[in-house]
């Protein structure tokens, strides 16, 4: 794998002997720490299962329009469902790509005056009847992923030397569990190659199953861009901004972006992200003094501040990701435009 710009772990040496486990550990904190991106192996999910989710993600976008329509996002309160090409922003810019959202399946919370904001975000999915498979095929692969990334953060909690159950208590129950089916087309003309702009994931650790077109690319120190390849049986996985908050810098949450496809190709990617639930707070671990004393604190960006609320930073993203939904459900919640 020497020609790979992104490291590789093999998540089946967490069960191996005491010596290899404790190597892992070691190597799970670096990557996470120096690069934030890398290629996760050995995770269990059968290679068959994830050609099955990208040909029923290829089907969806293979729909006509008016079925993708018929669950835009725009009428969803939650956040849930379809987007053209163009209809997400990443600071303030169109992401060139086609899209269908799902959460965690539940029922809509309360609406009362003493609700937080952030508590209209928890609501049902939306679901085109005309690919019932689509919601079996989806629900099974965010349980699935689920399953892999809570293992992946407790061993991520061990790396830092802290109990396997630090996360514990920000993620049992209704942790944030966000997907999405992604088409990226070639654009024509006089478009740039935004298939999505450069930016930082939200969460704790996000999940990335690619077809076998190249697109995703991570950001390094020096402000040269590398290539995800696609490599099979393997999740392109980084870490999120709320894993940063909670090391107090130590660990990375790295800056990346996809660029389009050629003109007349596309390319369909998965990606799962496992979050906090919305009621919670960010902690802030108790890092060994070794550790402590390398934790840089988490980046600011003045134009992307960063809450412990988990709630609040979440609202934050999607009502600027998605003016349309913002202005038709949750436009109490918008700044007033100067006059």
């Amino acid at each position: 794998m020497s020609e790979l710009a992104l490291p590789l772990i093999d998540l089946r040496r967490l069960d191996g002997p005491a010596e290899d486990r404790a190597a892992f550990l070691q190597h799970l904190r670096a990557t996470a720490r120096d690069v934030g991106f890398f290629y996760l192996a050995g995770h269990g999910i059968p290679d068959a299962e994830g050609t099955a989710v990208l040909k029923t993600a290829r089907r969806f976008f293979e729909l006509p329009e008016a079925d993708k329509l018929s669950v835009q996002m725009v009428h969803s309160p939650h956040f849930r469902g379809y987007n053209r090409a163009g209809q997400e922003l990443t600071r303030g810019k169109p992401d060139w790509r086609e899209q269908f959202d799902i959460h965690a399946e539940r029922e809509a919370l309360p609406r009362t005056p003493d609700s937080p904001p952030w508590a209209r975000l928890q609501g049902p999915n939306q679901w085109p009847r005309a690919l019932p498979d689509l919601r079996p095929a989806l629900l099974n692969w965010q349980a699935a992923l689920t399953a892999v990334a809570t293992r992946l953060l407790r061993a991520s909690a061990e790396a830092l030397e802290q109990p396997a159950d630090a996360f514990d208590g920000i993620v049992q129950g209704t942790p944030n569990q966000t997907m999405k089916i992604i088409r990226y087309p070639g654009q024509e003309g006089p478009r740039d190659d935004q298939g999505v702009g450069a930016h930082k994931d939200s969460g704790l650790l996000t999940f990335v199953l690619q077809d076998s077109r190249r697109g995703l690319q991570v950001q390094k120190e020096d402000g040269s861009w590398v290539d995800a390849v696609p490599v099979p049986g393997t999740f392109v996985v980084n870490i999120g901004e709320l894993l940063e908050l909670a090391s107090n810098g130590y660990l990375r949450a790295t800056i990346h972006r996809v660029v389009s496809p050629p003109p007349g190709e596309d390319r369909v990617s998965v990606a799962f992200f496992l979050g906090a639930r919305l009621d919670a707070e960010v902690p802030l671990l108790n890092l060994p003094p070794h550790l402590a004393a390398e934790a840089k604190g988490p980046a600011s960006d003045p134009e992307n501040p960063l809450f412990r609320s988990v709630g609040q930073n979440y609202l934050k993203g999607r009502l600027r990701s998605h003016p349309d939904v913002a202005q038709r459900w949750h436009a109490d919640l918008l700044a007033p435009v100067p006059v």
